[in-house]
């Protein structure tokens, strides 16, 4: 155990309902999701939701639906919101408390280093099978699939991506759509 795990404060789930604000916990650690995200993040995070709402209305994919941030309780010690989430079962509780089939995060300069490394490798640990990385500084969406226990790049800036959820549930669209 390190110096920094002996002394840091380690949270839990229980903890993390009782704080104001808008918060993450991943292993223990409190993440701010502060300050509100800025305008080009808020643009391209609803531009994908709506893309990916009418790919899954348009496709047979009945069981999914497409969700901006909710709580993902992955364990007691981990919460995340990924920004853009498609989830193919229902959700009984207040929470998702299993993987969803999708997960997109959009990066900003405070986000990034966080969403290519801890949350990837959270997801990556929960098999969610895509994992969309979206640059709206470079305009650029990064496709991730898990194949044989990790991710691999699947595709970068594509017209148009491909994806299959479960059984009989494909859904296609122009990705690049996103962009204003």
């Amino acid at each position: 155990m390190s110096i920094a795990e002996r002394y840091r404060p380690h949270y839990t789930y229980e903890d993390y309902c009782q704080w104001e604000g808008n918060w993450e916990l991943i292993e223990g650690m409190p993440y701010a999701m502060s300050p509100a995200p800025v305008p080009q993040h808020q643009s391209v995070n609803g531009n994908l939701y709506s893309l990916l709402k009418e790919v899954i209305k348009n496709s047979r994919c009945e069981n999914c639906k497409v969700y901006l941030p909710i709580d993902w309780k992955i364990n007691d010690n981990t919460v995340v919101q990924p920004d853009v989430l498609i989830v193919c079962d229902k959700i009984e509780k207040k929470f998702l408390d299993f993987p969803p089939v999708l997960v997109a995060e959009i990066l900003s300069p405070a986000t990034a280093s966080k969403d290519r490394n801890e949350k990837m490798e959270i997801y990556q640990l929960q098999k969610v099978k895509y994992y969309l990385i979206v640059d709206p500084q470079f305009q650029k969406i990064e496709v991730y699939q898990f194949i044989n226990s990790q991710y691999e790049p699947v595709a970068i800036n594509p017209d148009t991506y491909s994806f299959h959820f479960e059984d009989n549930c494909t859904a296609a669209g122009p990705l690049l759509d996103i962009w204003d």
